[in-house]
This record gives C-alpha cells, structure tokens and sequence, in this order.
C-alpha cells in the first residue's frame, strides 16, 4: 500500500473524521425530519378541509355540526336530495359543457399563435409577444366591466357564448407554449422544411405530436380554472338554465344556510371531477413544469 494512500486511510479514520462524519450524519437526519414534520403537517392542514367536507356530506342535519369526521350513521340521503330536489345535474352539465370547450379551442388557437410567436419570423414579433404577457399583470375585476359591455353589445348575454368566448384568451397558455416551442430543437423543422413541408403541416405533423405533454397539463389548468369560475357567470347569466355548479353551490348556500349536509353533499359532488382529473393528469402536469422551462 502507497505512503499516500495509508495517510488517507489514517486520516478517515482519526477521531476528528469520525466525529465530523458523526456530526454531518446527525444534521443530515435532523434536517430531513424537520422538512418530513412541516410537510406532514402542510399536507394535513391541505386534506382537513376535504375530509371534513366529504365526512359532513353523509351526515343528517342533525350531525354536521359534531366534530367528529366519522359520521355516527352514514346517509346518502344528501345527495339524493341534491340530484332529485335540484337541478344540479343541469349545473354539472353546463360547467362541463363550458369547460369543455374553452379547454379544446384555448388550446387549438393558443398552440397556432405560441408557434408564430416561437418560430416564424415577422416585424413586431417580440413586441406582440411582450404585449401578450403584459396581460398576465391585469386581474380580473379590472377588465369585469369593459368586458361586459363588450359581450352586451355583442348580444351574447344570458348565453353559452357569453360565457365561453371571453375565457377563451389566456395569455399564461400562450406563453408557456412558446417557451415549449422554443426549447424544441430547430433540426426537427429544417428537415421538414427541406422536404418541402409547409409550416401548416409541420405544425400539424411535428410540433403537435411533441407537445402532447404540455397540452395535457394545460388542458387540466384550463378546465379546472373554468369549472371553478364564479365570478364572470355571475355577471354574465341570470337564466338559471344557465347556470353553472359554482352559482349553483352559492344558490344552496342561501337557500339552505341552516342545512349544511345538503351544501357539503353538493360541494363534494362538484369537487370530485377536478380531484379525479388532478390525479390522472398529475405525471403531465408535472412533466410540463419539467419540460417547457423558461428561457
């Protein structure tokens, strides 16, 4: 054995290493069961709220004031009132009619524009794009009014277009899209080009097959965001066949302040869909952070 080496091998095995390696291991445990408490503790102060919604949803009335999260006689006595006494299916029809659809042309006409923005190569290409992303500092309530009196000149109140043609813009979908696109390799473009593809088929046949994973993930983002609208189908709808699952949920709250079951058994019924869409979809949603980036 070398001089070198058994000076190392005296040196790892020294008390002074020893005890470094000691202690190193002893704050390397301590800091790992400090992030596994504070998470334990975020996850159980996320999932409290479902569980209590979903446990008061099979209580009578005379039950969900108990603290207790096991109901002492489960019912299903709720939601038979939700789906017979109310019209709630028509509320979960619209939601999903309307989500549906905002989702499927956001994404056709989102996609076309962050390949404009990503590839071709036009005057005022980057201004459009900066004035595109500006729109993500302007909330909501800002643009409420403006809007309104747009979609009311249009003739689209108290209508399904009235609530589908303004959601359709989102200036996050586009953005995140061009910065997929332009994380895509050129390469794969150029071949196409040289064998005399347009940039309509290149877009069709190469670039939509590849963004199959940001897609997704942005097809949940648009279609839970939508299905928990609230705001814009107040302002925009009176007609209670129009009448989407967040309004309908808000009209059972004032009708019955003091029977709880029959609102948590309508909030549960609502909430099911975007948990169960979260759980398919969560590998592309995170894939899509991974992949798109932010160049």
């Amino acid at each position: 054995m070398s001089e070198t080496t058994t000076n190392a091998t005296a040196r790892a095995g020294s008390p002074d290493a020893r005890s470094y390696r000691a202690k190193g291991d002893s704050l390397w445990t301590r800091r790992r069961v400090t992030l596994a408490v504070i998470g334990l503790v975020l996850g159980l102060l996320t999932i409290f709220p479902i569980v209590w919604m979903v446990s008061g949803s099979f209580k009578a009335a005379a039950e969900v004031n108990s603290t207790d999260l096991i109901p002492a006689a489960p019912t299903l006595e709720n939601f038979r009132y939700v789906f017979t006494e109310v019209p709630f299916l028509r509320y979960m029809f619209n939601s999903f009619f309307v989500s549906a659809t905002i989702t499927v042309v956001a994404l056709w006409f989102h996609s076309m524009a962050a390949y404009a923005l990503a590839r071709l190569k036009f005057r005022g290409r980057e201004t459009l794009f900066l004035l595109i992303f500006s729109t993500l500092l302007v909330s909501l309530p800002v643009i409420l009014i403006p809007t309104f009196v747009v979609v009311r000149t249009l003739g689209m109140v108290d209508s399904y277009a009235g609530l589908i043609v303004p959601a359709i813009f989102n200036a996050f979908g586009i953005f995140l899209l061009r910065q997929f696109y332009v994380s895509l390799p050129a390469e794969l473009e150029e071949a196409a080009l040289v064998d005399g593809a347009s940039y309509w088929r290149i877009y069709r046949s190469v670039i939509l097959p590849l963004s199959r994973p940001i897609m997704a993930a942005l097809a949940v983002f648009f279609f839970l965001a939508n299905w928990n609208s609230f705001v814009w189908p107040l302002t925009i709808t009176s007609d209670p066949d129009l009448r989407v699952v967040q309004l309908g949920i808000a009209t059972f709250q004032q009708q019955y302040a003091a029977d709880w079951n029959y609102v948590l058994a309508a909030s549960t019924v609502a909430a099911l869909p975007t948990l169960l869409i979260f759980f398919f979809f969560q590998k592309q949603i995170v894939e899509s952070i991974k992949t798109a980036g932010f160049k």
